[in-house]
Parts: structure tokens; C-alpha cells; sequence
């Protein structure tokens, strides 16, 4: 699940600040982190996510494949692993001390956003018309740089929808490294 997560992400983040990839400006991964199973009270109803950035420098995305994509793919990790419900609660409430409200626009001029979980058993849901056939986000919660991946209809498969603008598509389908990636 995760190794899909680091080469889509560096191969768009790549692509969207193609003008000077070895920049010591910064790209922003953000994570959306479910805080539900984490600390949330079960009789909880709702969602309870927090935003959480992955920083890495353009530089740091050049250089060939194995550095781009190792360097998104140990960032990814180290993040998620060091998530520790203090770390996360202290967001929290350092969020209702100085709340804001996230806007696509702030999350990602030059990055990535990813929701959804592998926990999230969007499948299993029948609502009396039977198991779905495919699962996509609505129109209200897409943008450019959106990364969504869910668990696959079939075991141990993988859903990505992954929404970009136009240009970045095109970007992206001029790419040898990352079309030869999907093959």
C-alpha cells in the first residue's frame, strides 16, 4: 500500500516544479491523519483528521529514481511511525488554542495531498443495493494534487485516484521515468 504512496508523490511533485528541480525551495506532502482510532472516544460519530506536512527540499527529489523516490519513501515512513498519540493531541490542541481553517490553496502550490486509509473498508459497505463496484471521492473534494487511495475491491488489490490539472497530466504523460514506473 505504502509503495504506491512515495512513487506517485515524487514523480508529481517532480513534475510540478520542473522549472529548478534542484531548488532549495521546499515541497509539502501532507498526510491526513485519522485521529478516530487513535484517542477519538469510540461512541465518537464522525471523522476526526488533522493535516500532517511531509517537508522535503526539491533538491532533495533530483537526482534519479532511487533518490527521489527512496528520500519520499523514508520521509513517509519516519513520519507515520513517529505519529505518537501525545504528538497528535498536541496538535489538536494546539488547533483549538489557534484555530484554522485549512484551504486547498495553503495545502498545495508545489506538493501533495493524501487521504484516506488503508483501514477505511469503503467495499464493505452495502447500503442494500449490493457490495460496490467501485468507489471514487465526490467532485467537492478534489484538486489539483490530490492523492486518494483506498483498499481494492479484490484482496490485497489497491484503488489510487489521484486528481491533477490538465497541464500536469501532460507533464506527467511526457515523463519516460514515470510511464515507465506504471508499466
Amino acid at each position: 500500500f505504502l509503495s504506491i504512496i512515495p512513487s506517485c508523490t515524487y514523480q508529481v511533485i517532480r513534475n510540478k516544479n520542473i522549472p529548478d528541480p534542484d531548488s532549495e525551495e521546499e515541497a509539502v506532502f501532507i498526510v491526513q491523519v485519522g485521529l478516530r482510532s487513535r484517542f477519538v472516544p469510540e461512541d465518537y460519530f464522525g471523522n476526526a483528521v488533522i493535516p500532517w506536512p511531509i517537508v522535503v527540499k526539491l533538491k532533495e527529489l533530483s537526482g534519479g529514481r532511487d533518490k527521489g523516490l527512496g528520500r519520499v519513501a523514508a520521509e513517509v515512513n519516519k513520519v507515520v511511525a513517529g505519529l505518537t498519540v501525545e504528538k497528535l493531541k498536541g496538535a489538536v490542541e494546539s488547533w483549538i488554542e489557534n484555530p484554522k481553517m485549512p484551504t486547498v490553496r495553503g495545502f498545495v502550490a508545489g506538493g501533495m495531498v493524501l487521504s484516506s486509509s488503508p483501514r477505511f473498508d469503503v467495499y464493505g459497505n452495502d447500503f442494500g443495493w449490493g457490495k460496490p463496484v467501485a468507489v471514487r471521492s465526490g467532485s467537492g473534494n478534489k484538486f489539483d494534487g490530490k492523492l486518494t487511495v483506498y483498499p481494492g475491491v479484490e484482496n490485497g488489490s489497491v484503488d489510487v485516484e489521484i486528481c491533477l490539472s490538465p497541464e500536469m497530466a501532460a507533464r506527467l504523460e511526457s515523463d519516460t521515468e514515470f510511464m515507465a514506473a506504471l508499466e
